[in-house]
């Protein structure tokens, strides 16, 4: 079982935060800054993290060349 097969396709702030030990707000950051895109879902604007895009950026998958 590979690291992240647990995991939904979309991530919320806090399961992000939980699965990389860091705070929520972290996360918020690392979206702002373009380290980690989010995608904005509702009226409200909550964001959600592709389950790829957080194993990247932990190295465990490789990005994609187009």
């Amino acid at each position: 079982m590979a690291l992240g097969d647990d995991l939904p396709e979309l991530l919320t702030v806090k399961e992000v935060a939980a699965f990389l030990r860091v705070s929520p707000l972290t996360i918020k950051r690392w979206g702002k800054r373009g380290k980690l895109p989010a995608i904005r879902i509702n009226a409200r604007g909550d964001r959600r993290y592709k389950k790829e895009a957080v194993l990247w950026l932990l190295g465990e998958i490789k990005k994609e060349t187009s």
